[in-house]
């Protein structure tokens, strides 16, 4: 890349405050009627719906630290908290004295379909439906090119793996102990 100026011009300040703007209003909304309606948090329901999708409900802790951007030990703390409630179990890992499995408890399946749909209707409300089907069209191209160049960098730096160095697995990959 170029070297360019060391302030944003008036249009790239225009794009960069409408996107911190809107990105910083809708997650904080979001959060706020998800935990008032559900008592979930987005980091919760993240977790919850990675679980719910899993093969047995069950996987590593690692592989939970892509969905949330948490570093290991909050991601740690926050599942202790998460367990604390019942919304999942830590369960041994078996031929692994340190490894653990995280599971979806009943109480947390119940919990994450019963936020789903409220989420969704949000989502609805603030995202998709204030947008024209051809303003939707450009969102999922704008995202991938911003997206893909993030994930470029982040592959760079991590030598191809997700958050704190952690190879991708395939998808839909269960708990490998």
């Amino acid at each position: 890349m170029g070297e360019r100026a060391e302030w944003l011009d008036e249009h790239e300040d225009e794009v960069w405050t409408g996107f911190l703007e809107t990105q910083v209003l809708f997650w904080r909304r979001l959060a706020q009627q998800l935990q008032q309606e559900t008592g979930l948090s987005e980091p919760d329901l993240a977790i919850l719906q990675a679980l719910l999708a899993a093969p047995g409900g069950r996987l590593r802790q690692y592989r939970l630290s892509g969905v949330t951007q948490f570093e290991k030990s909050r991601l740690h703390h926050h599942l202790g908290r998460m367990a604390g409630r019942g919304l999942v179990a830590r369960e041994p890992c078996p031929g692994e004295e340190r490894g653990a499995v995280i599971a979806l408890t009943d109480r947390g399946r119940a919990a994450v379909t019963a936020a789903l749909p409220r989420r969704a209707a949000h989502i609805r409300r603030w995202l998709t439906d204030p947008l024209t089907d051809r303003q939707r069209a450009d969102l999922i191209g704008i995202s991938a090119v911003l997206l893909a160049g993030l994930k470029g960098e982040e592959a760079a730096g991590a030598a191809g793996g997700e958050p704190g160095g952690v190879p991708a697995g395939p998808a839909g990959e269960g708990p490998a102990c």
